[in-house]
């Protein structure tokens, strides 16, 4: 008999006895989705018990966790009930939480502000360190190893000509969408975009020459892959550690009911991740198991993720850290036309009082543990190791491989003839400054490099150059910016592509990133 025949059959039956006890009975073992309806109740998470939630999420090997079967079996003592499902769809995940269908969602923080969902972050998951990359098809096209040299063959050929590829609603466009508002000569409107479900399938179209694909965004484990055959990491999220920042999102009516819960749910989640944080094998093993991947792979991509805890999470929302993200990414978004504004107060958007409880429960272990392993006390409080860049000789900064050029918006101005910046000038690099902050100081260095115009002596203006890029060194260090620092004039030695030597538009400062690790 059909399976519709059927339900009109029960539904029929229940109605007759009038949903008595016995008709109700009928109904929930037989028509569980059907009984909401019928009593008025939508299908929402009202008609979840108390600590029961519903997670969406995708397969993202971060949230390994949040699907593990042993986590769930820890959440029991609390009394928590954990289901976790796969929503690709970012929008629909956002709608599934507005009505009532989840209670948390897992995303990154673009998605979150994108999205907008009728909830708030409550605890902070992770961010990735290498795990996302942006690589160049050098094997197909050898010229290629720099954002530089790509804006060069870009330029050189027809509109449209080459093809960026990437998971679309994922953290690879996102990154696509960084290079775009930071990177000066990188235009995605340059590029045919090739949107693919996933990174595997990003990779794969890379490899087939007749797409003349140009640049990938991939993760883990497939960068690796892309390194291992030649390609041009230019690059990662280890470069930009803070870029891509994953978050744990409660819907607001479950904000307003169960408060206490949620508390318990973080503080178990937490101890779960500080746990691995201890002993490294069990979240890769987690990972492994998760993601189907070799002992191998697993290493690679837990080597490209750095999990919050508790403390961290606490101090980042406390401490204004999370305000920072949260301006520095909706910046991005309104500067690619996916955000109308860059919020007021970004506070709005988080609530710190639900990790206290995993905070204070980290603060007791690390007391335990600090005096026999002051090292692990260090990594749960969330404290990274200092920086171990040591300042790199000014040949070897010169010679490092370029990834490529900020863009500087508004103008390095000095005045006539002299090295001193106007105010237009320092303007500028006090929002140059805060760009290069957002870089990692132990693998990318800044080459500040001076032009002229050709108007007077080869000498004069090569000293000119040089001077005034000192200046803007010097300027950029007063920022506290901590990356390795050089000043190159090059005098009128280098004037802009079908630009008059003479004209005043060649005065001009490059603001260029290398790489040292």
């Amino acid at each position: 008999m059909p399976q519709n025949k059927n339900l009109a059959i029960l539904v029929s039956l229940g109605l007759t006895v009038g949903l008595s006890a016995g008709g109700l009975w009928l109904l929930q073992n037989t028509a569980p989705d059907l009984l909401p309806s019928l009593l008025g109740q939508s299908n929402s998470g009202s008609r979840r018990a108390q600590g029961t939630f519903k997670i969406l999420g995708d397969t993202f090997s971060g949230y390994s966790t949040f699907r593990d079967d042993g986590f769930k079996q820890a959440l029991g003592e609390p009394g928590i009930r954990l289901e976790y499902a796969d929503e690709f769809d970012q929008s629909q995940r956002a709608e599934a939480l507005q009505k009532g269908q989840a209670d948390f969602i897992v995303t990154t923080l673009d998605q979150f502000l994108k999205q907008k969902p009728q909830g708030k972050i409550v605890g902070l998951i992770d961010r990735t360190v290498g795990a996302d990359a942006v690589v160049l098809n050098t094997r197909q096209f050898p010229q290629l190893n720099s954002l530089i040299n790509l804006s060069q063959l870009v330029q050189q050929g027809q509109p449209k000509q080459y093809a960026i590829v990437y998971a679309g609603d994922t953290p690879s466009e996102y990154l696509s969408l960084v290079l775009d508002a930071k990177f000066d000569a990188f235009n995605l409107a340059d590029f045919r975009v090739i949107k693919v479900e996933d990174s595997s399938q990003a990779w794969q179209r890379m490899q087939d020459p007749k797409e003349n694909i140009a640049i990938a965004v991939l993760w883990e484990p497939f960068v690796s892959q892309a390194r291992k055959r030649g390609h041009t990491v230019v690059l990662s999220s280890k470069d930009a550690p803070n870029t891509i920042v994953d978050v744990l999102v409660a819907a607001d009516t479950v904000i307003q009911s169960q408060p206490e819960q949620i508390s318990a749910f973080l503080a178990a989640y937490y101890r779960r991740i500080e746990s691995g944080i201890s002993n490294t094998s069990q979240i890769q093993e987690q990972i492994a198991k998760d993601g189907e991947l070799s002992a191998a792979d697993a290493d690679t991509v837990l080597k490209g993720i750095n999990f919050f805890t508790a403390l961290e999470t606490q101090s980042w929302m406390q401490q204004k850290m999370l305000n920072q993200r949260i301006t520095a990414t909706a910046a991005v978004l309104v500067l690619s036309g996916n955000l109308t504004q860059v919020p007021d107060d970004p506070a709005q958007f988080y609530d710190s009082q639900f990790v206290s409880q995993a905070a204070d429960n980290t603060k007791k272990l690390i007391n335990i543990v600090r005096t026999d392993n002051p090292e692990l006390a260090k990594k749960l409080e969330g404290k990274a190791s200092s920086s171990t860049a040591s300042q790199q000789p000014a040949t070897d900064i010169k010679s490092a491989p370029s990834i490529g050029n900020l863009k500087v918006r508004g103008e390095v101005k000095f005045a006539v003839g002299a090295a001193t910046l106007t105010t237009t000038g320092r303007q500028t690099l006090d929002q140059l400054s805060k760009e290069i902050t957002e870089f990692n100081p132990d693998t990318v260095a800044v080459r500040v490099i001076g032009h002229t115009s050709k108007t007077g002596s080869a000498s004069l203006n090569q000293r000119l150059s040089q001077q005034r890029a000192q200046v803007v060194v010097q300027y950029l260090k007063q920022q506290g910016i901590q990356q390795t620092i050089q000043a190159e004039g090059k005098g009128f030695s280098t004037p802009l592509p079908g630009i008059p030597p003479a004209d005043a538009r060649n005065q001009r400062t490059e603001i260029r990133l290398v790489r040292i690790s």
